[in-house]
């Protein structure tokens, strides 16, 4: 918390746009915790709505950018050079394209709300080769539902603005560990049906 201070008392604007985007790229940053108190400056005025919610939102949308940039320059090649020596074949790489392209959009915009998902919906969808128009229709819309809904709670809250920070964290572990096991239950399913599929393409004598 006095890191957030000390960067918006120093840097203002500026300050909360850089701590997001590094944020998001992954720095243990509390990124929570600075929309809520700006929302709550906001209220005591001494921050202004509009600049605080331009500085928010362009944080935001840099951080997760730099991540779909860094998964789509490094994450692929690297998937497609060296995915073969841990069972990922251009095959999965591209079920996971196509998998962006249905629904899978609506991880970048709802993953944001989720401690830890938000820094890897992005990686992934660059890794995967997602249209930068898909990406970027879902990745910043999802990034203005963001940061506007803590900037919100925090201006309607008041002085009760930590308030909604316990509650916040409760719910980012729960929604975590709820989607980290579905994660594993699916893996675990898809690695039974891969291994089922080549036992039945295997020769047979």
């Amino acid at each position: 918390m006095e890191i957030i201070q000390h960067w918006i008392t120093q840097y203002g604007y500026f300050g909360i746009a850089a701590l997001l985007a590094l944020g998001i790229v992954g720095l243990p940053i509390p990124d929570e915790t600075l929309l809520t108190f700006a929302g709550y400056l906001i209220f005591k005025g001494e921050l202004k709505a509009l600049p605080t919610g331009l500085a928010a939102l362009a944080g935001s949308m840099s951080g997760i950018t730099i991540s779909y940039v860094l998964g789509r320059t490094t994450g692929y090649p690297l998937l497609h050079k060296y995915g073969r020596y841990v069972r990922i074949s251009q095959k999965e790489i591209d079920k996971v394209h196509d998998f962006y392209h249905r629904t899978g959009g609506l991880a970048l915009t709802f993953g944001y709300f989720i401690a830890g998902v938000r820094h890897l919906t992005a990686y992934v969808a660059g890794a995967s080769k997602l249209e930068w128009p898909i990406f970027a229709a879902f990745a910043y819309g999802g990034a203005l539902l963001w940061a506007s809904t803590f900037l919100t709670l925090g201006y309607l809250l008041g002085e009760r603005w930590g308030t909604i920070l316990e509650a916040a964290h409760r719910f980012g572990l729960v929604a975590g560990l709820v989607l980290g096991a579905a994660a594993a239950g699916y893996g675990w399913w898809w690695w039974r049906r891969r291994s089922r599929a080549r036992a039945n393409d295997g020769p047979t004598t």
